[in-house]
Order: structure tokens, then C-alpha cells, then sequence
């Protein structure tokens, strides 16, 4: 079996592994979120159901296919690009491992468990941003960030940065930068242009939260209990994190920053797979060689983390980093030719360093909301990576080039 057939399969494999392990219909929560709009006057996060409330009757069927087709366009961009990228150097592991590794992650299972929600339609906005970004359509790039803003504030901490981050290296060749480079008047002028519509809407967002909190409780409230068919305790907690100022959730959430990125068990679970994905970028493009570029990009991958001061939900929070990197991998790719030369090898502590990341991954439940559970079990998850190590296994011999 030819050796790009074999890469296809083991992402594919370990895709629909991650999937199958928490997918489901849209939660309450999420067919809310497009259920809201202006019809109350403006709302944050708002945007999105404004929109889909143009194009589709509002109803759990109609919000289930939209859903399942966001989540199925996702994935497939995903994919598309990790197999373009793992064709650029097929032979090279740390490269492979990469991509395994992201599609075995806690991003993934979250992203199938939270299907409908709102995060999904934020990366997709965020690709299509850095896709801009890296074509130079800065002033339209900045547009959809903008609207992404309005559809939810998170994308202040997902979409913002990578995009700064995809247009520093646009603006600036791989081999040529550093952290001085990046306060040049090009670079700080294309940064302004790109952050000035996006901060505008956050800022505007903020100061109506902060002004508006009760303002539209109650509506909301009625609106989702009385004919949208949620329980009573759904409608009131979308319609308190629709109206809840950003300022109240920082003073209840500030004191539990330090355990929740520190000392939770997050730290471990997912916190080593994430340094493991970005020892395989460190490795894969050579970065001893220009250390700030590494540096700059894990500043941008853990800046997700700064949700948990404002946010309880922990373990989606803590997801975040992997896809952040995965952005990264593929900007970085983009910009950066690397030399046509034998593949590095894995040294002893980085298959270790895999194998751990991996077990963690693939064999440790996630705490999943409203109190479900991973459907597979520890023996089927045992029986079921197998596979893996098997394609691995065949494809340690690099092929032979010419």
C-alpha cells in the first residue's frame, strides 16, 4: 500500500475515533444560541442567529443540519490541510506525529461533543482569515474578524492573535525575524489596519455589556423557556451569559486563574500533549535556529488559557491550544522553505514524550458537559489504537525519493 494511502488512513482513523467517542445531537445550549438574534435590541454573540434566522427557519431540525454541516466543513478543512502539509515531506515523523496527535486531541473530541455551538463557526472564520491574511487581503481579513467578533467575543482570544501572528510572518520573512522586527513601521501599520475594526467591536461589545447587563434578561428568559423548548435552567443560563457583564465574570472567575491553569488535572492531561505538539514544530522547522519565532508562538497557542479568568468551563478552554497550533504549523509551513535533506530521526525521549502524549489522549475519558460520558470503553479504546501503531509501524521506513 503506498505511503500516502497509509497517511490518509491514520489521520482518517484517528479522527472518526475522536468523534465517535462524544458525538451527538446539539445540546439545548447550543440550538439557543442560534435561536437568539435582535429581535430585544442588540446582544453580544447575537450576529450568528441574526444571520441564520435570514437563511433557514429557526427549529431544531433545520439547526441540527446546519450544525452536523458546519462540524462536516470543518473537518474537512482540517484534514485537506494536514494531508497538503504531511505531502510536503511524507517521510518526515515529527511531522506525522504532529497531526496524529491533533487529531487525537482533546480539540477534536470537544468539537464533535459541542457540535452546534458557536466555537465552530469562530475557527472556521479564523481559517478563512489567515487564509487572507496569507493571500495579503488585509482590510477584508480585518471585515470578517470583525463580524466574527459579533457572532462570539472569543474570537478575541482564538482568532485575534493567530492572525496577528499569520500576518507578522507575512509581512516578515521566517528567516529574517525577531521580536524588533515585528515594532517596524510596515509591519506595526499593517497590525493597526488589520486590529483597529475588531478591537472597535470588542470595545463596543464590552461598554454595552457593561452598561446593559439586566437590560434584556427577562426577554431572553420568557423568549427560550416559553417557545423554544428548553428546560427552565438552560434559558436561564444562556440568557445570564447573554447578559452577564464581562466585569462580573472576572470577579467570579478570577479566583479559581492560578488552580485551573496550573494545578488542575488539565495541566497534565492536556497540558503535555500540547508541549509535545510544539516540541514536533520546534523539531520540524528547525527553530533552535530562530528561537523568538518559537517563543512568539507559544505566547499565541497558550493565550486561550486567559478564558479560565473569566469562564469556568475548563476542559474546552484548555482544547483550545491544539487547534491554535495547528494554525500555527500551517502559517509557518506557508512561509518557510525547508531543505530537501534525510529526515531528522526520532531520538529515544521523543517516542517517549509520544507514547505518553498519545496514552493521555487516547485512553484518559474527558469531562464531558451535562454529564455525559465517553461512549467507548477502556479495553474498546485499547483495541481500537492498535490500528495506529500498526500504520506507524509501516511507515518508520521513509520512501525512497527519485
Amino acid at each position: 500500500m503506498g505511503r500516502k494511502i497509509l497517511l490518509i488512513i491514520l489521520y482518517l482513523y484517528a479522527l472518526i475515533f475522536s468523534v465517535l467517542k462524544t458525538i451527538r445531537f446539539p445540546s439545548d445550549w447550543s440550538e439557543s444560541h442560534w435561536m437568539l438574534d435582535y429581535r430585544f435590541g442588540f446582544i453580544k454573540r447575537g450576529l450568528g442567529g441574526e444571520i441564520f434566522g435570514l437563511l433557514f427557519e429557526k427549529n431544531p431540525h433545520t439547526i441540527f443540519i446546519f450544525s452536523a454541516g458546519v462540524l462536516l466543513l470543518l473537518y474537512a478543512l482540517l484534514f485537506g490541510i494536514a494531508i497538503k502539509e504531511t505531502f510536503k515531506r511524507e517521510n518526515d515523523f515529527h511531522r506525522i506525529l504532529f497531526f496524529l496527535i491533533f487529531f487525537l486531541s482533546q480539540y477534536i473530541v470537544f468539537s464533535a461533543h459541542l457540535i452546534g455551538y458557536l466555537d465552530h463557526i469562530v475557527i472556521l472564520l479564523t481559517i478563512l482569515t489567515v487564509y487572507l491574511i496569507k493571500n495579503k487581503k488585509v482590510f477584508l481579513s480585518s471585515l470578517i474578524a470583525t463580524i466574527c467578533i459579533f457572532i462570539h467575543e472569543i474570537s478575541f482570544f482564538l482568532l485575534l492573535p493567530i492572525s496577528c501572528f499569520a500576518l507578522i510572518l507575512t509581512e516578515i520573512p521566517v528567516d529574517k525575524f525577531s521580536f524588533k522586527a515585528i515594532f517596524s513601521k510596515n509591519v506595526l501599520t499593517k497590525l493597526i489596519l488589520f486590529l483597529v475594526f475588531p478591537f472597535c467591536a470588542i470595545l463596543s461589545v464590552t461598554i454595552f455589556q457593561e452598561k446593559n447587563e439586566e437590560i434584556h434578561f427577562t426577554k431572553i428568559f420568557n423568549y427560550l423557556w416559553q417557545t423554544c423548548i428548553v428546560s427552565e435552567g438552560v434559558a436561564d443560563s444562556v440568557a445570564s451569559a447573554y447578559t452577564r457583564s464581562f466585569t462580573y465574570y472576572f470577579s467570579e472567575e478570577k479566583g479559581y486563574f492560578i488552580q485551573r491553569l496550573f494545578i488542575s488535572t488539565c495541566t497534565i492531561f492536556n497540558g503535555i500533549p500540547i508541549l509535545f505538539s510544539l516540541w514536533m514544530i520546534f523539531k520540524e522547522f528547525r527553530l533552535k535556529k530562530n528561537i523568538q519565532l518559537f517563543l512568539l508562538l507559544a505566547i499565541v497557542a497558550f493565550i486561550p488559557l486567559l478564558l479560565h479568568a473569566i469562564a469556568f468551563d475548563t476542559y474546552r478552554i484548555w482544547a483550545f491550544p491544539f487547534i491554535i497550533l495547528f494554525l500555527g504549523f500551517w502559517i509557518i509551513s506557508s512561509k518557510m522553505d525547508i531543505p530537501k535533506e534525510k529526515p531528522q530521526k526520532l531520538s529515544l525521549l521523543e517516542i517517549v514524550f509520544f507514547v505518553i502524549s498519545f496514552l493521555m489522549i487516547t485512553l484518559i475519558p474527558n469531562h464531558l458537559f451535562d454529564k455525559e460520558i465517553e461512549r467507548i470503553s477502556l479495553l474498546g479504546r485499547l483495541v481500537i489504537v492498535l490500528p495506529i501503531f500498526l500504520i506507524l509501524y509501516f511507515l518508520r521506513k521513509p520512501r525512497t525519493i527519485g
